[in-house]
């Protein structure tokens, strides 16, 4: 499509560009690319200064700038054609939804589902081959179903959801409208409850529910427990990457972002907004306050502050830990100097 036509449909955000001083520079956009892999009628990105280099040797043929005009100068300079935005990132994100949209299978129920005759359907849905739907399950209008999802009774599917294939739904789980549940998850199993005995251990029964509200994303293989008795919430608009693990209980606010592998123990709290990234682990009935991040790998034993950065295992202030990090590399000079101290001290 044209640039201009690009402009069109990002509407309002893309009103400063390149077409506003030469009108007549309009080329073919052909598809979206990174930056240092752009090739000719291409669409890319800067996100700011520290990337002004590529701008110089990148090959596409459209940018999307941030608002500085000595960027802006640069491209125009090369006959690239631009728009400014204050999010060149989250502009590009609406960009490559005009280039692509995912796989949506049309409206139909595969002949080899099977679906227990209590289910109520909603319209315009979707369900593959092999899937398996049991007793008392509600399904929303315009819900994607792909093959060999596996539904346990009385759980419901909000409108507009996609169960992407080989996902399991257990027993009474909520989810909301415009979810996306990826391969091999599994939402709404057991907790992790056992009682110690003489003899081992005595299996908790897991009574509770578990809750997605609307617009949340669950990565492939990650798991999200029902408890023994309430329920396990994650809050709207929340996106759980691949390997992700949800104890039993867990309180999860809006908004949040929780990276691979990272793990909550039963009935840890996120707040509002909250950031996990890689590998971080909570434990149980932690507590993460509105806005707070923990940075890759950090161990969290204790309550985090609202808009707290925290680092290491254990975890403490992000501030602190660089400072500690600075001291470690230091520790042989230190303890070679320790040495030569106590040597002088001795011979005193």
């Amino acid at each position: 499509m044209k640039f201009s036509e690009i402009l069109s449909q990002l509407g309002d955000v893309a009103t400063i560009n390149s077409l506003t001083t030469n009108p007549d520079h309009d080329p073919e956009i052909t598809g979206i690319t990174a930056l240092d892999e752009s090739t000719n009628g291409t669409l890319s990105y800067v996100e700011g200064a520290k990337f002004a280099s590529f701008v110089s040797k990148t090959n596409a043929s459209a940018l999307i700038l941030p608002k500085d005009e000595k960027l802006q100068m640069q491209a125009q300079e090369r006959g690239i054609v631009w728009i400014a935005t204050p999010d060149p990132r989250l502009l590009f994100a609406k960009a490559i939804a005009l280039f692509y949209q995912p796989y949506r299978p049309k409206p139909e129920i595969h002949p080899t589902a099977v679906i227990d005759s209590t289910t109520k359907i909603g319209s315009n849905v979707y369900i593959g081959p092999h899937v398996v739907i049991q007793p008392g399950v509600v399904i929303g209008n315009g819900v994607i179903i792909h093959p060999n999802v596996v539904i346990y009774p009385d759980a419901k599917i909000g409108d507009r959801t996609t169960l992407h294939a080989n996902c399991t739904i257990h027993e009474r789980t909520r989810i909301g409208a415009d979810c996306v549940i990826h391969s091999g998850a599994v939402i709404g199993a057991e907790g992790f409850g056992f009682v110690p005995i003489s003899t081992g251990w005595f299996k908790m029964q897991q009574s509770g529910y578990t809750v997605l509200e609307d617009n949340v994303e669950v990565g492939s293989n990650s798991a999200i427990d029902r408890p023994a008795v309430g329920e396990t919430r994650v809050g709207r608009s929340t996106v759980i990457d691949n390997l992700v693990q949800i104890g039993h209980g867990c309180q999860i606010g809006f908004g949040c972002a929780i990276a691979g592998q990272a793990a909550m123990a039963g009935g840890a709290k996120l707040g509002n907004r909250v950031i996990l990234a890689g590998q971080v682990g909570i434990s149980n009935q932690v507590k993460m306050g509105d806005g707070a991040i923990a940075s890759a790998k950090a161990g969290i034993h204790s309550d985090v502050a609202p808009g707290e950065v925290v680092s290491g295992m254990p975890a403490i202030s992000h501030k602190l830990y660089l400072k500690v990090c600075a001291i470690s590399n230091r520790l042989p000079e230190m303890y070679e100097s320790l040495k030569q101290l106590q040597r002088q001290l001795g011979q005193k």
